[in-house]
């Protein structure tokens, strides 16, 4: 697009816009005559996908605001009457999380779903993302949207979506996003914002919806006459995880948990740590510092959004008196309890967890006579798989209620994960000595991963091009067996990226994040001791970290 045509789509973007701020930073670039930074808001336009919509918030179509997600309410509701039986009315709810401008977006959609005819219900107060997953499936609505971009960077927000139906409460997935995507264009070609019909006429979750979520959260517990009150600090990283929380372990009959008092409060600027994702090293900084303050038994931390929980378990001889449990070791254990509850139970399902984790699931599955499957990285897939008991992946995702919320969920994985540290703990015994206990049981699967953050998506795509035209041969000394992963895994839909599989055990995916700038590389070992497998696992990391430079 020229110079020109950027500056007329600049000048009918700036027409439409509702918002004084976006408006003036817009005009401000115009009026600067810098072609870069006008080609940057209005050269490209953020694309609709799987994972919704995802990016910085700004002015022009390159950017998260209101002319944007007006369109992107628009056409969801297009979808959704096109697709509704005839004398249906759809229905959709909407959640919003601490972001900057995620309320005013809540808000805006709703007018316009409501506008065109559709049934809407919006909380009237920050939310957790599994809340929407929930209310979609136990509600029977036909749609969700929830406003967030759960552990992106500061100045990000997003636009997640879910439908109802035979996989109700499930993120959409191919070929949904497309259709959606292409009447979000025609709205986006046809209507300026004013022109989408707007209306009052919606209601705000009632509490009683809300008190069902936390009902059924109860069932994932065993009442205890005691509970040993072990001390748990809490950090819900300047996100809206902390009420929740706080009545998810009131409510269960948990001590209320030791709060790091910096990061309790919703932030969007997120002050504390740049990269509000508990998988990033520093994001816990603060919570272990309030940890050995008070000598804290277990530090459990959430997401900005909530639908993924991090774990460090005291442990005196671990560098600063904590582990940090991996994604793959928390599922491990999660996997552990919920499938030997179900065996006792004799009622059978399936263990799931992304092909990006450790495959240690499948050990899990065979001692309890449970079935395994392995899916594409992402909860839109994992929560489809039929007779579901527990499926993660190793990014600190987990679903411990797949019945009722087909989604991670943060909340109620750390409910299971602190009443497991409490039973273990009236034996003396921690989260650490039961995760020895079942790697002793079934082989020490060690996991790490390596990630590369470039300047952009387009920079990750190009640098995975290159690793594919041009494959290693051989890494930590041993010869390296390539393939990409639809060939790895023909029985699943294509995904980018290449499986290397090394002698003894050892495994290696490379794949570009889905919702950000990064190449990810995990790494997967099998030893028939820790010590063993620690040392393949070391090697393998100093290995790719030199081959990706």
């Amino acid at each position: 697009m020229n110079t020109d045509n950027l500056r007329a789509a600049a000048e009918a973007w700036l027409a439409q816009d509702p918002d004084p701020e976006t408006r003036a930073e817009l005009q401000a670039v115009l009026d600067s005559g810098d072609e870069a930074a006008l080609a940057d808001r209005m050269g490209s336009r953020i694309g609709f996908g799987t994972a919704g919509l995802r990016g910085l918030v700004g002015a022009g179509s390159n950017r998260m605001n209101r002319v944007l997600v007006g369109q992107a309410a628009a056409g969801i509701g297009n979808y959704l009457l096109a697709k509704a039986a005839p004398g249906e009315t759809p229905s959709v709810v909407i959640g919003f999380d601490a972001r900057k401008n995620s309320r005013i977006f809540a808000q805006d959609s709703a007018e316009i779903l409501a506008g065109m005819g559709i049934t809407v219900v919006i909380y009237d107060r920050y939310v957790a993302t599994p809340m929407i997953s929930f209310a979609v499936k136990c509600q029977n609505l036909s749609a969700g949207i929830m406003v967030t971009a759960s552990h992106n960077p500061r100045g990000d927000n997003g636009y997640k979506v879910y439908l109802g139906g035979a996989n109700g409460g499930s993120q959409i997935v191919e070929p949904v996003d497309a259709e959606i995507a292409a009447e979000i264009a025609k709205v986006a070609e046809s209507t300026t914002f004013d022109e989408l019909p707007k209306s009052s006429r919606y209601s705000t979750v009632p509490e009683a919806a809300i008190d069902y979520y936390f009902e059924l959260a109860e069932r994932l517990t065993h009442p205890m006459a005691v509970r040993t009150e072990l001390k748990v600090v809490y950090t819900p990283l300047h996100g809206v995880g902390c009420a929740w929380m706080q009545r998810m372990l009131a409510e269960n009959g948990f001590a209320d948990p030791i709060l790091v008092t910096e990061q309790i409060d919703p932030n969007p600027d997120f002050p504390t740590t740049p990269f509000p994702n508990p998988e990033e090293d520093g994001a816990l900084d603060l919570a272990l510092e309030t940890a050995r303050a008070n000598s804290a038994d277990l530090v459990v931390a959430n997401d900005p959004d909530a639908d993924r929980v991090a774990i460090a378990v005291r442990d005196d001889a671990s560098p600063g008196g904590y582990y940090r449990l991996s994604g793959d070791e928390i599922g491990l254990l999660l996997g552990w309890q919920l499938a030997t509850d179900r065996a006792t139970s004799s009622q059978g399902g399936v263990l799931a967890e992304s092909i990006a984790s450790s495959g240690a699931l499948a050990e899990v599955a065979r001692l309890t006579n449970l079935g395994h499957v392995e899916t594409l990285t992402g909860f839109k897939w994992i929560a489809r798989v039929p007779n579901l008991v527990f499926g993660y992946e190793e990014a600190l995702g987990y679903s411990v209620d797949p019945q009722h919320v087909p989604d991670k969920d943060g909340l109620t994985a750390a409910l299971v994960l602190i009443e497991l540290a409490e039973n273990l703990a009236a034996t003396d015994r921690t989260l650490l000595d039961q995760l020895a206990t079942i790697q002793q049981a079934i082989g020490y699967f060690l996991t790490s991963q390596v990630s590369v953050r470039l300047e952009s998506i387009a920079a990750v795509k190009a640098r995975m091009a290159e690793i594919v035209a041009a494959p290693p041969r051989e890494i930590a000394g041993l010869a390296a067996t390539v393939r990409s992963l639809d060939e790895a895994y023909p029985e699943l839909p294509f995904t980018p990226g290449l499986r290397i599989d090394l002698a003894g055990d050892r495994r290696i995916l490379i794949r570009p994040s889905g919702t950000e700038a990064k190449l990810k590389c995990y790494l997967r070992v099998i030893g028939e001791s820790r010590a063993e497998a620690e040392s393949h696992l070391a090697e393998l990391t100093a290995a790719i970290r030199d081959l990706l430079g």
